[in-house]
């Protein structure tokens, strides 16, 4: 028996994931959790060989649940789902040693399927994910741009980003010009709208 454990913020879907991959003889879902903190509890404690985590579930994100088990339990292999596949997210999960990435739009069997297919040493990557992922490229922004965007994203004022960065209100300014110039926008919102679409934040 292959022990997964299943990590999604939507009950509903967890519930419904794990009835299904009940179903399968050789799949036994071990633990079920709502957050990245809960996934990374169970995991200790039950010690699952492959964890399905949500890519946007609360923190921390399946992708960063992904990078842990690895550095922690390295006998554990993720697969991150997601609803909204963008390319760099696949890049980021890849970095962070996941095995598998689909969109939550594939039959319980596929998921079943890619279960064994990781638990036995294998990759799975959705192939139009995939090629979307090669077709959009690197991203262009620095890690500290990436940061400053995505707090921009949220909304904050300049000087609220500067704390919550711990940098200085025209560093702030500097990384958020740089951002609008390399992803081609008007301003700063049109950017960190360009960046969330290609999954760049």
């Amino acid at each position: 028996m292959i022990r997964v454990l299943l990590a999604d913020d939507e009950h509903l879907i967890r519930a419904a994931l794990a009835a299904l991959l009940s179903l399968e003889d050789d799949l036994d879902v071990i633990a079920q959790a709502s957050t990245g903190a809960e996934a990374l509890a169970a995991a200790r404690a039950l010690r699952p060989e492959v964890a399905v985590l949500d890519l946007q579930m609360p923190e921390p994100d399946g992708v960063d649940v992904a990078r842990t088990l690895q550095a922690d339990l390295p006998d554990c292999r993720s697969v991150i789902l997601t609803s909204h596949g963008r390319p760099g997210q696949l890049k980021r999960a890849l970095a962070a040693s996941a095995r598998g990435f689909l969109p939550k739009t594939v039959s319980a069997e596929v998921l079943a399927q890619v279960i064994r297919t990781v638990h036995g040493g294998g990759r799975y990557v959705d192939p139009q994910l995939a090629a979307e992922a090669i077709a959009a490229g690197d991203s262009p922004l620095t890690p500290r741009e990436s940061d400053v965007l995505a707090l921009a994203a949220e909304g904050a004022p300049v000087d609220e980003i500067a704390r919550r960065a711990a940098l200085s209100p025209g560093t702030v300014r500097n990384y958020l010009s740089s951002a609008v110039t390399k992803t081609g926008a008007a301003n700063r919102h049109e950017a960190a709208r360009t960046a969330r679409r290609h999954g760049w934040i």
